[in-house]
């Protein structure tokens, strides 16, 4: 009897970890970047950046404010797309530290500006810091790096036109990813003739 108790529990477990896997191979999401439509193996974003100390004025970004003593302009460039309706940049910004097994954060606020006179949009984070942390006993486990983003982070159509423009601190870091949209619209309810 407790063997047959022992080979069912052991049969469920096994039903429970396959049903498991294979719900989440059906739902997991490709978070690469898509490759360029044309097929070449060509990124879809230029990334730069520049402080005050090295920063060259380019044709694309030149209305932008020049970048202040200990702060660094991240300029993100993207390529011209046929359907670009159908894409979107996300960005996160964060910093790479060494951690431990605890779960870390950042905190920073992410402020909109506005450059005089072009209305074009840009954002500046002032500072990030130390944000909320689990206090779980490590003991002897080796840190590990990772990057620890702040809570904010910027979803926006993909848009050719004009350079994605971030102000942050020094030893900051921005990270991007393409998103792009695999199937058309539903409907909810009636569809409209």
């Amino acid at each position: 009897m407790i063997f047959n108790l022992l080979t069912n529990k052991q049969t469920r477990s096994f039903t429970l970890a396959s049903g498991l896997l294979l719900s989440a191979c059906a739902f997991s999401a490709n978070a690469t970047s898509p490759k360029h439509p044309s097929g070449e193996n060509e990124q879809m974003v230029n990334a730069q950046t520049y402080s005050a100390s090295n920063y060259v004025s380019q044709e694309n970004s030149k209305m932008f404010p020049v970048p202040k003593e200990g702060q660094v302009q991240h300029i993100l460039t993207l390529k011209t797309l046929e359907n670009e309706a159908d894409y979107m940049l996300e960005i996160q910004i964060g910093q790479t530290k060494m951690v431990d097994c605890n779960k870390h954060g950042l905190s920073g606020k992410v402020i909109q500006k506005s450059v005089q006179g072009w209305g074009y949009s840009y954002y500046e984070v002032e500072s990030i810091s130390a944000g909320p942390s689990t206090m779980m006993a490590c003991f002897d486990q080796a840190l590990t790096e990772k990057f620890l983003p702040i809570t904010t982070d910027l979803k926006m159509r993909y848009d050719s036109r004009l350079p994605k423009v971030i102000y942050l601190p020094e030893n900051s870091q921005v990270r991007y990813r393409i998103w792009k949209v695999e199937s058309p619209f539903s409907y909810s309810g009636d569809k409209q003739k």
